[in-house]
């Protein structure tokens, strides 16, 4: 089973306990030797979902927009999650050599390309601006990806 990730970046801390805690559950329901988890690695819900499923005994993947993306886009206080994931993730592949808002797109339809289910943490709310968490849901169903939305009672985006 191949599952993949999309969600909000910025939570309460409360929130990522109780997401951690609701992806762990959801990720339980399958064999780990048989679980791929597919993300992006991007802070927030990205990077929660992958170490749940290294956590879980699954294997991960991970799909980011561009070689610069660490030295460029990711904050400080998540490069040395990024670290750890990179480093322990089965395969990293890069869309692109420079991050744009064309290579986030190009590595959210990698994403979406390569799974059997997306995990959407996702608080219903459309996206502000384009390339959100609810643009990806629709892009998910437009291709007939069957989507989980994961929004536990009391979350909140920080």
């Amino acid at each position: 089973m191949r599952i993949g990730i999309t969600g909000h970046m910025h939570l309460t801390a409360a929130t990522v306990d109780l997401v951690r805690s609701a992806l762990l559950a959801e990720l339980e329901r399958f064999d780990p030797a048989a679980l791929t988890g597919v993300s992006c690695l991007a802070e927030g819900a990205d990077a929660i979902f992958a170490q749940a499923v290294l956590d879980t005994g699954g294997r991960l993947e991970a799909i980011l927009p561009a070689r610069d993306y660490r030295d460029t886009r990711a904050g400080p206080g998540h490069r040395p999650v990024l670290d750890s994931l990179t480093a322990r993730a089965a395969s990293v592949n890069y869309i692109a050599e420079t991050s744009s808002v064309q290579a986030y797109a190009a590595a959210n339809d990698a994403m979406l390309a390569s799974i059997d289910l997306l995990f959407a943490v996702w608080d219903g709310v459309p996206s502000p601006k384009p390339g959100g968490t609810a643009d990806a849901v629709a892009a998910a169903r437009a291709r007939g990806v069957p989507t989980q939305v994961i929004w536990p009672e009391g979350a909140q985006r920080g």
